[in-house]
């Protein structure tokens, strides 16, 4: 008899290895705190994700279908510091249309979805996946995340360094802007739930950002954020973590979506031999987990020597002094993030 596989969030990571576990038979429960279609923070863009990963999980089509973005900029306030197109062809599309999209396919192939379920750490067991999102923890920093219906993009991706804070701006579908940024935490005076992200952006002395964000006809309801963000890298331990579940990669590298689906694919064989008794759980458990700290922690660590001069005002100046002087390896860096 196969043992049946549960799932604990139905973001990217859950959703895509619960699409690819019912490809090979494996009974799936997945449980989601929420329900679909839903906005998350997050920046929208797909880089990094290898393309046999998403074969092999089953959702290729939904990736390789959305908007192609292959051009950048990045700005340190108001002076472009950088442009030049991307080390390699990236996606845009928001969570609202792909978890949804995910969702549907995993039910179709036959997974149990239950959406408005809440499974907590003191229920861990064998068969147990964890896939609900970060972990939170105290932190001094808040993200933040909105769509415009109608805002002029000036590159597909578009990068900019403000006061203890930074923000990307990705093109989506339907001619969407996404705009998400991470921000030192501050009162931020806001009128209205889609005047908190442009209050946070004037705050951080992103003032010209924050005025094509108010004329860009802000879409209220995509309006969200989220708060407990800590970029410490999570030891492993006695279960399957996935996606931002097992540790935070800093947002600038736009390699949190990417990542999601890759340690989903990396850990679908060890999770489909033990359903079908080939292994038990100490083997998938260390199977899976050895195989995403091999692939991700090279990433996560650059990623986090190089989130301070993202974000401290005097790193920023010198990482603008150096992209304007064309010395900041750019293709290298996006390579060794990705």
């Amino acid at each position: 008899m196969t043992q049946h596989i549960e799932i604990v969030g139905g973001g990217l990571a859950g959703l895509s290895l619960g699409i690819g576990l019912r490809r090979r038979g494996v009974p799936v429960i997945l449980h989601e705190a929420s329900s679909y279609p839903r906005h998350r923070v997050c920046g929208e863009f797909i880089a990094g994700a290898a393309i046999d990963d998403l074969e092999q999980l089953g959702i290729a089509s939904e990736i390789t279908s959305a908007r192609s973005l292959q051009t950048t900029q990045w700005s340190h306030f108001s002076k472009v510091v950088y442009q030049q197109k991307l080390p390699c062809v990236a996606y845009g599309v928001s969570r609202y249309l792909l978890d949804a999209q995910l969702a549907e396919k995993f039910t179709d192939a036959g997974g149990e979805l239950r959406t408005g379920s809440r499974i907590t750490d003191s229920q861990l067991r064998p068969g147990v996946v964890w896939a609900q999102g970060r972990q939170r923890s105290e932190s001094q920093w808040i993200g933040l995340k909105m769509h415009c219906l109608a805002m002029d993009s000036q590159a597909d991706l578009e990068v900019h360094l403000g006061r203890h804070g930074y923000v990307g701006v990705a093109s989506v579908e339907n001619g969407r802007v996404n705009i998400c940024g991470l921000f030192r935490r501050r009162p931020a005076k806001a009128d209205s739930r889609e005047e908190q992200l442009p209050a946070y952006l004037d705050a951080s002395g992103l003032n010209e950002l924050a005025q094509r964000v108010r004329d860009g006809q802000p879409d209220r309801l995509s309006a969200v954020g989220v708060t407990a963000l800590s970029y410490a890298e999570q030891a492993p331990d006695q279960a399957i973590r996935l996606g931002d579940q097992s540790g935070l990669i800093a947002p600038f590298t736009g390699n949190g979506m990417a990542l999601a689906l890759s340690s989903a694919a990396l850990a679908l064989d060890p999770l489909t031999d033990f359903a079908h008794g080939r292994i038990d759980w100490p083997t998938a458990v260390y199977q899976a987990n050895t195989s995403m700290v091999r692939r991700f922690r090279r990433r996560r660590q650059i990623a986090g020597m190089m989130h301070p001069w993202i974000l401290q005002p005097n790193r920023q100046k010198l990482l603008a002094l150096l992209a304007r002087s064309g010395l900041l390896p750019f293709a290298t860096l996006f390579r060794l993030t990705h």
